[in-house]
């Protein structure tokens, strides 16, 4: 018997199905709209589920006054380490790990030289925590006023300065509606004040998988050459919460305030460190202001590709439940693998704004200071000497090693 053939509309028909059937979703621009249906579950009241998204509206943000916490901060930090058991870099570029400090027993001093190993490292991590989601926003409100998101799920109970990152058996990510390279991004990076000190805490999580990479835009920055760095320092992007936005309309949930596009340079420098980092990401830079459009593709796509394929500028973090992270969100990118299905992973993040972008001119302009490459300042510190545009000694091809 001759087998029946399936018309594309009869085909169609059972993508949709499916599709409804798995709840498939792009993790990144699809808000959470449902969950297991798990009552009993432990943070049932944190989940992020349909009755999560209220009706409301948010003012548009306006600019807020930020106290740069890291400039008050022992350079040596001899309060913070001290307090520590262990003081662990994971890689030279970024990333810092401590044990032996109790997150809930900081004082002020210790906040502030948090805030500056934060902006020095890009981010730090601690494990087994028992600080609740009241006191980490307490702690955050040292580092600025707290952001509100537009889009994203308000725990059960309220609490609308709480970001919260869930995902369970009912939503399979779709690997047809994103690319891996798309996942990279600083949080709400299209705000006129973007993120600063950010940090995010696992509560639920996943035996294996689930982790988070984060990427330098301090290392970044310093990968490039002289001539090009010059030129990225004079250029400023589009960032966009358009795309955001667009998916809870597309999910039928409210947005709670009107997507905005923010120009911030593609350089800026970090108020604490005074080290210049680049400042795009894939998830919501959009564009370059004043140049033809194949140039801002191409440079774009470049930067982009060194964020999210460049080892030598990531970390990469393993969840365990009650790990915490800090970030600054002014200097690196981050990415979360989505390679846990069907396990629950979820976490609970809180947001202080920062100052608004500084490019490398204005920086310079406003505080007499000069703008520096982090990469050659830890050389300097370390006594190596490094000559900028040296021509090669060898024409001879090198190898790897590795």
């Amino acid at each position: 018997m001759a087998p029946v053939a399936t018309s594309e509309k009869d085909q169609a028909q059972g993508l949709v199905q499916e599709t409804k059937a798995q709840k498939v979703f792009n993790p990144f621009y699809s808000p959470p709209g449902d969950d297991d249906g798990d009552v009993n579950y432990k943070y049932a009241d944190f989940k992020a589920s349909a009755p999560s998204f209220p009706n409301i509206s948010y003012e548009p943000l306006k600019e807020q006054h930020v106290v740069e916490r890291g400039l008050f901060a022992d350079p040596t930090k001899a309060n913070l380490f001290g307090a520590a058991t262990k003081v662990k870099h994971l890689t030279p570029a970024i990333g810092t790990e401590i044990e032996g400090i109790d997150l809930r027993k900081l004082i002020d001093v210790q906040k502030d030289e948090l805030a500056l190993l934060v902006a020095e490292r890009g981010v730090v991590f601690f494990r087994d925590q028992d600080i609740n989601i009241y006191e980490q926003l307490d702690l955050a409100r040292h580092f600025g006023p707290l952001h509100k998101h537009a889009t994203t799920p308000i725990p059960r109970i309220g609490l609308e300065e709480v970001h919260v990152v869930y995902n369970d058996a009912s939503r399979r990510p779709d690997p047809t509606s994103f690319s891996k390279l798309e996942l990279w991004h600083s949080d709400v990076s299209y705000e006129l004040q973007p993120p600063s000190t950010t940090s995010l805490k696992v509560i639920t999580g996943p035996e294996v998988g689930g982790d988070t990479l984060w990427s330098s835009g301090y290392a970044l920055y310093s990968s490039l050459s002289p001539g090009f760095q010059a030129y990225l320092e004079g250029l400023t992007a589009v960032h966009s919460a358009v795309a955001q936005a667009d998916g809870n309309r597309a999910a039928g949930l409210p947005v709670r305030r009107q997507e905005i596009e923010t120009v911030h340079p593609v350089v800026r420098v970090h108020p604490a460190t005074g080290w210049k980092s680049v400042y795009v990401n894939p998830g919501f830079t959009r564009r370059i202001v004043g140049v033809p459009k194949a140039e801002s593709d191409a440079i774009l796509n470049f930067l982009f590709h060194q964020i999210g394929e460049n080892p030598d500028f990531q970390v990469r973090f393993k969840w365990e439940v009650n790990s915490i992270a800090f970030w600054d969100n002014r200097i690196v990118t981050h990415s979360a693998t989505f390679d846990f299905w069907p396990a629950t992973r979820h976490a609970l993040r809180a947001t202080p704004h920062g100052e608004k972008p500084t490019s490398v001119a204005d920086y310079e302009r406003q505080t007499g200071k000069e703008a520096k490459d982090r990469q050659l300042e830890i050389w300097k510190q370390q006594g190596v000497k490094v000559e900028l545009n040296q021509k090669p000694k060898t024409t001879k091809t090198r190898g790897y090693n590795d």
